[in-house]
């Protein structure tokens, strides 16, 4: 049967409809409900002619049948009298011209003319589909390079970003660029004090911030480009690139910009929220030849640390020695761990005098644990250099709660062996890791138990930037005053607050600062400062450590203003446990160091 004729049944079709049918740019099949075929046109045949596995179209049902078993099914459960049986139904062919770089993909659709006769219209939608499908690829890959939470790009798209801007040359047309790597500084804390849908939405507020100062132009006005990305790349890390960079110099003004936007406080719910940030920057004239994205935001990340370091909310641009001393820190951190599981640490007590009492008791007023170091190879490692290291990379828990545990032995020891002589508190400070440990305060209990240490002879000391922060802090702080132990505020007068703010801190004791009381002996300022402290501090019913004390003339004068008791080089320097029992009898015999302050 010739495929480009119609049927004999069809002999009364006009000429109009005859040329249609032969130039219609779609397919079209009469086809009885058996699968005859009635009419087929040249493109069906054009179209469907791969299909035939004997190059011929005897039966149009049978092939199209092979293509889609369902479509008998669904002429079968068709009962209207005519209609669309199925519309725009995807064929995919197994083999495609050669012209075509994919699969060819049609278009059928199956329409009941009357009881006994079907009308199969078909379509090549190879074109169509390939659409769909970049279309589909497009949007997978903007969504692998979108961050689901904020909207913004992920690590991905900001790497793309830079590998471009690093493959300028010098001298091309907007060759310099600045990377901004942005940290949260106090982001696991919302976290634990406010939960994690807070902090998701702190996170959501952020973005907006960042991506309303790109819109905004840099500092000097002018509108930043298309080139300009802001992105976030995990946890509570962004990253902005500023491409082609007017002036290296702007991006101070941009840093600033940045620090003063992000560090205003966010309204979630009924909480304000403050969360400052430490920038990291990296200039294109500090990136070596052969540098990548991925060593760009390192360089940043490092630049970000040393911001972190050097107290926070601040910017820091990037320089190479930078690489060097996180080489120190990260070859610090490996031999930390060595050194917790090998012993290395040990534990030095400094006395604290009293400089009220009687000579005969104001030796053992009581000691500070200090943690030290005993390296293999460098000797005794100065706390300055490991302890930032142990904050930095989460083990300042794990050294303070050998620290504790050590200590309340050794003081338990003392007690059998030195009698009245022995010291009467044990002072041992306190890092947010450990406030913020689940069960921390079961673990101190359970410590004064198995040591039989009563709790009124140990003192927990925090700083006052600590004291002053979030509620699980506080709560914990309370907790642990429940115990039956002391509190004592360290290092007053360097941190967040104010003697206006002492009566927040449930604390027993104020430790002031050493940088006071160096001066109180020639600085009539620090005298006074000092003295308010005493003040104050005594109207809350708390006492007064002065920290620092190297010159019988301070000793003197901290004495005159009210000082309880005392602590510094004039009466001794950390000493290790063999060394300090000998210490204190010495001291509870003669009392030279009582002679000193006199």
């Amino acid at each position: 049967m010739p495929l480009t004729t119609p049927t004999a049944d069809s002999t009364d079709t006009s000429d109009t409809l005859l040329q249609f049918l032969y130039r219609a740019p779609i397919g079209l099949a009469q086809t009885s409900l058996g699968g005859d075929i009635e009419m087929v046109n040249p493109m069906s045949a054009q179209l469907l002619m791969p299909l035939s596995p004997n190059g011929s179209l005897d039966n149009l049902f049978t092939t199209l049948e092979a293509l889609a078993p369902h479509l008998r099914q669904l002429v079968a459960d068709f009962s209207a009298p005519s209609g669309v049986i199925c519309e725009a139904m995807r064929l995919t062919l197994d083999h495609a011209p050669r012209s075509m770089p994919g699969p060819q993909v049609l278009s059928l659709s199956l329409m009941k003319l009357d009881e006994s006769r079907l009308m199969a219209v078909l379509a090549d939608a190879t074109a169509e589909a390939q659409r769909e499908q970049q279309g589909l690829a497009r949007r997978l890959r903007d969504a692998a390079r979108t961050d689901s939470l904020t909207r913004m790009p992920n690590r991905s798209a900001v790497r793309e970003l830079i590998e471009t801007a690093l493959q300028r040359a010098p001298g091309d047309p907007g060759h310099d660029f600045a990377v901004v790597f942005i940290n949260c500084d106090r982001f696991k804390q919302i976290n634990n004090a406010l939960g994690h849908s807070v902090g998701d939405e702190v996170l959501g507020l952020m973005a907006d911030r960042l991506r309303s100062i790109l819109r905004g132009g840099d500092v000097l006005g002018r509108t930043i480009e298309a080139g300009q990305m802001a992105a976030r790349i995990g946890g509570d890390e962004f990253v902005i690139v500023l491409d082609e960079l007017h002036r290296p110099d702007d991006v101070h003004g941009i840093a600033h910009r940045l620090l003063d936007a992000l560090g205003k406080p966010y309204l979630v719910g009924d909480h304000q929220v403050y969360c400052n940030v430490s920038l990291g920057i990296v200039l294109r004239a500090q990136t070596g030849r052969d540098a990548d994205a991925d060593t760009v935001l390192q360089d940043a990340n490092i630049a970000m640390v040393e911001a972190k370091r050097a107290g926070g909310a601040r910017y820091v641009v990037f320089e190479p020695t930078m690489h060097e001393r996180a080489a120190r820190r990260g070859g610090i951190e490996a031999e930390l761990h060595t050194a917790l599981a090998d012993g290395q640490l040990f534990v030095v007590y400094q006395p604290v005098v009293g400089l009220r009492e009687p000579p005969a008791s104001a030796a053992s007023a009581g000691v500070e644990c200090l943690v030290r170091w005993r390296h293999p190879v460098r000797g005794v490692v100065p706390p300055l250099e490991f302890i930032p290291v142990a904050e930095e990379c989460g083990l300042i828990g794990a050294v303070g709660d050998f620290v504790l545990s050590t200590a309340c032995r050794q003081f338990m020891q003392w007690q059998a062996e030195l009698g009245p002589s022995a010291p009467r508190l044990l002072a041992v400070n306190l890092s947010r890791a450990q406030l913020t440990q689940t069960g921390f305060v079961a673990r101190v209990e359970d410590l004064l138990r198995s040591n039989g240490m009563p709790a009124h002879c140990l003192q927990l000391e925090i700083t006052e930037s600590l004291a002053a922060q979030d509620e699980a802090v506080q709560a914990c702080l309370h907790e642990l005053k429940a115990l039956g132990l002391t509190l004592a505020l360290d290092d007053f007068g360097t941190g967040y607050s104010s003697l206006s703010n002492l009566h927040q801190f449930p604390v027993d004791t104020v430790k002031i600062d050493r940088s006071f009381v160096s001066q109180v002996d020639v600085s009539h300022h620090h005298r006074v400062l000092v003295q308010a402290t005493v003040m104050v501090a005594n109207s809350l019913g708390m006492s007064t450590v002065a920290e620092g004390i190297e010159t019988p003339a301070q000793a003197a004068v901290v004495r005159k203003l009210g000082c309880d008791k005392g602590q510094g080089y004039l009466f001794s320097r950390p000493l290790p446990a063999g060394e300090l029992g000998p210490w204190l009898l010495a001291a509870a015999g003669q009392a030279p160091v009582l002679e000193a302050t006199a």
